[in-house]
């Protein structure tokens, strides 16, 4: 039975890959979408632009709901200085993975935990570094019409079909690549006062 904590715990995101990555920790929570403008600031850096928006999202749910702990989290793929992010269409996913094929790109996820009856508020980044194969037009073209995966940043799926596209991936919090670093996630949700273990 999960321990019940005097603040209720929402997810900001309206994310189906993260509300799966949060329930593995066996708490209830809310989720309620974060309705955050997501463009870049002129000459903004990708790792920057995902711990903003990770902040922004949980600020802009923790206003609404003051006593709950709120969990942001953003994602962006970071092609050489380059962000890139979820692509929305067939075309734009197809020229991310034509750019991205032979390359290693970092995937940065944002993190952040915001309690506001507290004064809580931290904001922390997994980086994810990953090598993609030399994709052939046809591989992508396979890849693409098989997983669809245009609310993912960078096209990139790799908890489906997309894991095919990489050569390996190197990070320390094994979740951040989906969406949601867990780990970190535990810490933070800790340090604000959300017993996970009891």
């Amino acid at each position: 039975m999960p321990t019940t904590t005097p603040h209720p715990l929402i997810l900001a995101s309206t994310s189906p890959y993260r509300r799966e990555l949060l329930s593995r920790l066996g708490q209830p929570f809310q989720v309620v979408a974060p309705g955050v403008d997501e463009t870049p600031l002129p000459g903004e850096t990708p790792s920057a632009l995902a711990q903003r928006l990770a902040l922004a999202k949980a600020m802009a749910v923790a206003r609404e709901h003051p006593k709950a702990v709120v969990i942001g989290s953003d994602q962006v793929a970071d092609l050489g200085g380059k962000a890139l992010g979820k692509p929305g269409t067939h075309e734009r996913a197809t020229a991310q993975l034509q750019a991205m094929r032979g390359q290693t790109v970092v995937f940065q996820t944002a993190l952040a935990v915001v309690c506001i009856a507290t004064g809580f508020s931290e904001v922390d980044l997994a980086p994810v570094e990953v090598k993609f194969r030399d994709l052939s037009d046809a591989e992508i073209a396979t890849y693409l019409h098989r997983e669809q995966p245009y609310d993912c940043a960078g096209s990139a799926k790799s908890e489906g079909l997309g894991i095919a596209l990489l050569t390996h991936i190197h990070n320390d919090d094994p979740t951040a690549l989906i969406g949601l670093p867990l780990i970190r996630t535990c810490r933070m949700l800790r340090a604000a006062g959300v017993p996970l273990l009891g």
